[in-house]
């Protein structure tokens, strides 16, 4: 991936239970947050039926159209048939029990998205194995223990992070429990982003509060690259369907 998206910024993952908490809904709070500086968004709901989270991806596709990546959380055929829809779906983020990235990339294609967690050493063991390309981003974390993950794993905190982004030259975002306070700590551990879920999904003003995280990460080289497009292609087309 080249290194104009080395910064991820501000990455939003949508929860639909904190996001209807003051009545805004998962569309609200991430037009909201687009509108704000957020420039990758991770649909997320662990709880939802295929066809319900197929709707509410195309719907937040569809939403923010090209001025943000959108990408499904776990569920790789999701993301599949939204983008055989024509939808502009990024590609999808995966978890380690969730099919394998190198199916991922196999399926997608070398233009789309495929990020993986990863939070142990040998996680990144695993990742180094792999065909450059395989992965293009590693999500890192819990930094803080959160809610919004009951199975957590024991938390990194700042330098369990950043001993883990020291160990692979790929991008890596933090996750879990991170609050403005932590943005300018992670971003000096090494962090190429951090993912906010209960920040901006349960925030009364969830433009505001996005608006503030991106203020707190600052400028960085991925700010000059072109909204929503990767280092190769656009992620965004239709399966089969590349410029």
């Amino acid at each position: 991936m080249s290194g104009l998206r080395q910064d991820f910024g501000v990455y939003l993952v949508t929860d639909g239970a904190l996001a209807d908490r003051h009545g805004v809904g998962v569309l609200g709070v991430v037009r909201a947050a687009v509108h704000a500086g957020v420039r990758i968004v991770q649909v997320r709901d662990k709880d939802a039926s295929a066809r319900d989270l197929l709707a509410l991806t195309a719907a937040v596709a569809d939403a923010v159209a090209d001025r943000a990546a959108v990408v499904v959380d776990d569920r790789l055929d999701v993301a599949l048939a939204a983008r055989h829809a024509g939808h502009r779906v990024a590609g999808v983020h995966l978890g380690q029990s969730d099919v394998p990235v190198t199916a991922a990339r196999a399926l997608l294609g070398p233009d789309a998205h495929v990020g993986l967690t990863a939070n142990t050493a040998e996680h990144l063991a695993v990742v180094a194995r792999l065909s450059r390309g395989t992965v293009d981003l590693l999500g890192v974390g819990v930094v803080h223990p959160t809610t919004t993950k009951a199975d957590h794993p024991p938390a990194l905190g700042y330098d369990g992070f950043a001993r883990l982004a020291a160990a692979t030259d790929l991008p890596c975002v933090a996750i879990g429990g991170v609050t403005l306070d932590d943005v300018g700590p992670l971003r000096a551990a090494g962090a190429a982003g951090v993912a906010i879920v209960s920040g901006i999904c349960a925030a009364a003003d969830p433009g505001s509060a996005a608006a503030a995280y991106v203020a707190a990460w600052g400028p960085g080289p991925g700010r000059g690259a072109e909204p929503g497009r990767f280092a190769q292609g656009d992620p965004f087309l239709p399966v089969g369907v590349r410029s």
